[in-house]
């Protein structure tokens, strides 16, 4: 799909048609509209195509005048079943005084971005405006994140409760986002950081201010991951260890269990046997015999429970 939007009356405003200043927004494009794009601004193919491969990396180039910056956002992946969230390239291409972006998936960073940028900044001040949307996607980013910890936060408190294999998989698959996003946000800290330092670019210091403010909102957002991812990565070692804790006192409650039992099957085994034994000819030989087992089971218990009031079983 290819949107096209025009500065008009301080505003930007949907046209179906070209202009010398606007931005072009295409999401998912077809054939088509890739061609109509190319004829229109003349640039490179490969700067339209790139962005919509799905394990592009961001990266920053220059070429006959036009600039492409690669970066990753966040979206919502609605139709997957196991991660919510996940990154996908995007590509900003300033030529002339006009934008294109490119994204192969429909993006909450460009339309929240439309909403935000309404009355702001024109697409002719191209620098302004990709820089603005650059840090309007670190701003969504440090949103999802903050969605996350708030998922890992429930899921803990029910975990407190009783721990589950199937809450125990939802953290794992949180802690899989985590890694897609801190990835993500390292390459493009990486990026924009070489579009700061890039001769190519003829920025004013306002430009470069905000950029700036870009890379501090994509370099907090990494912080912000990191800390969550490791945080994540330390709950579910705990739990973890919670696990093999509570296995080990059943086995421990079992094992007790097993020598506890053992005492009267020996004795029980031993007056099974076919030779002459004591109080065989007594009248209440079995009620000795298992009054004697009794005891005797009696007292292996009191020593565990000695041993475990203790904690030295």
């Amino acid at each position: 799909m290819m949107t096209i939007y025009k500065w008009e009356n301080g505003g930007l405003r949907e046209t179906p048609e070209f202009a010398p200043s606007c931005w072009v927004n295409l999401v998912e494009p077809s054939t088509t509209e890739l061609e109509a794009v190319l004829s229109h601004s003349k640039v490179p193919r490969d700067f339209l195509t790139d962005p919509l491969d799905a394990g592009e990396r961001p990266r920053f180039d220059w070429e006959d005048e036009a600039t492409l910056l690669i970066v990753h956002v966040p979206m919502v992946d609605e139709g997957a079943r196991a991660i919510a969230y996940r990154t996908v390239p995007l590509g900003i291409i300033l030529y002339g005084q006009s934008v294109i972006t490119v994204c192969s998936a429909r993006t909450p960073v460009t339309t929240a971005f439309l909403d935000q940028i309404r009355r702001v900044c024109p697409p002719s001040d191209s620098y302004r405006f990709a820089f603005r949307l650059l840090w309007h996607a670190g701003v969504l980013f440090l949103r999802v994140i903050n969605e996350i910890h708030a998922q890992t936060t429930a899921l803990e408190d029910e975990l407190h409760e009783s721990i589950s294999n199937e809450l125990l998989i939802k953290l794992f698959q949180i802690e899989k986002e985590l890694v897609y996003i801190t990835t993500s946000l390292k390459a493009d800290t990486i990026a924009l950081a070489r579009a700061n330092t890039a001769r190519q670019l003829s920025l004013s210091e306002d430009d470069r201010d905000f950029l700036e403010d870009a890379m501090v909102e994509y370099q907090q957002a990494l912080e912000t991951a990191s800390i969550h991812a490791n945080i994540l990565n330390g709950t579910l070692d705990t739990f973890a260890s919670l696990i093999n804790n509570n296995l080990n006192n059943v086995m421990k409650y079992l094992t007790a269990a097993t020598i506890m039992l053992a005492a009267p099957t020996l004795i029980a085994s031993l007056y099974g046997m076919n030779i002459g034994l004591p109080f065989q000819g007594h009248a209440h030989a079995f009620a000795i015999v298992m009054g004697f087992s009794g005891l005797l089971t009696l007292a292996i218990g009191s020593v565990f429970c000695l041993l475990s009031r203790a904690r030295k079983f």
